[in-house]
């Protein structure tokens, strides 16, 4: 069977859809069922209500970078594998988006109006990545889920004691996103230094800061 090849238009289409499933509330669907059915609901104070809601959406905002990254990614790739595989990390990453906003909802709040902004800049970031390597584009993957990886164990530890719904999303995210970063370093990432990883590290505070109430 031949493998049909895609023009830069056909790409730009194809982004600018996923675009407006990760944008758009309720948009995308989910394969997996939310970890959060599982736990039983728990009498929480409006405060810890609005509290826990941030920090979910602190996650959302998240994914909805690591979509763009991931497509940005994958309309550079060089590599035909490469490109393949960050489009099933995206595919993946759709479960925690979905996750998060669907707690968001129960808490009785919203997504980050920042969102589009957010994307905007993930997907370029990505892209450029991609063009620089796939070397470059792989090990930006896994340096970005480490960074993902921290603020979600971080946040189990910040959240209201008895809300473990949100501790089951963020837990099985936790356990998610450790493959992915595992799986690019293991495929021929490159190994970020410290500086890079520490000015990463700084503007994932700035989206950690500006989403939790906005």
């Amino acid at each position: 069977m031949s493998t049909r090849h895609y023009s830069l238009f056909d790409k730009l289409i194809h982004n600018a859809d996923q675009a407006l499933r990760t944008l758009v509330p309720g948009a995308a669907q989910e394969e997996r069922t939310s970890p959060a059915q599982t736990r039983d609901f728990a009498e929480m104070t409006e405060e810890e209500k609005k509290h826990a809601a941030g920090l979910m959406r602190i996650n959302h905002t998240g994914e909805v970078c690591a979509q763009a990254l991931y497509q940005g990614q994958a309309l550079t790739a060089k590599l035909p594998e490469v490109r393949e595989s960050m489009e099933e990390a995206a595919r993946e990453e759709v479960d925690h988006l979905v996750w998060c906003e669907q707690r968001i909802k129960d808490l009785g709040s919203h997504t980050s109006y920042l969102n589009p902004l957010f994307y905007g800049l993930s997907f370029g970031i990505g892209a450029a990545a991609g063009k620089v390597s796939d070397k470059v584009s792989l090990g930006f993957v896994a340096a970005t889920e480490e960074q993902v990886c921290k603020h979600l164990t971080e946040h189990m530890t910040k959240l209201p004691v008895q809300d473990e719904k949100s501790k089951a999303v963020l837990l099985q995210m936790l356990e998610d996103e450790a493959k992915h970063a595992t799986a690019a370093i293991d495929a021929g990432g490159h190994k970020f230094p410290f500086p890079v990883k520490l000015a990463m590290s700084g503007l994932a505070k700035v989206m950690t800061k500006t989403t939790y109430r906005v």
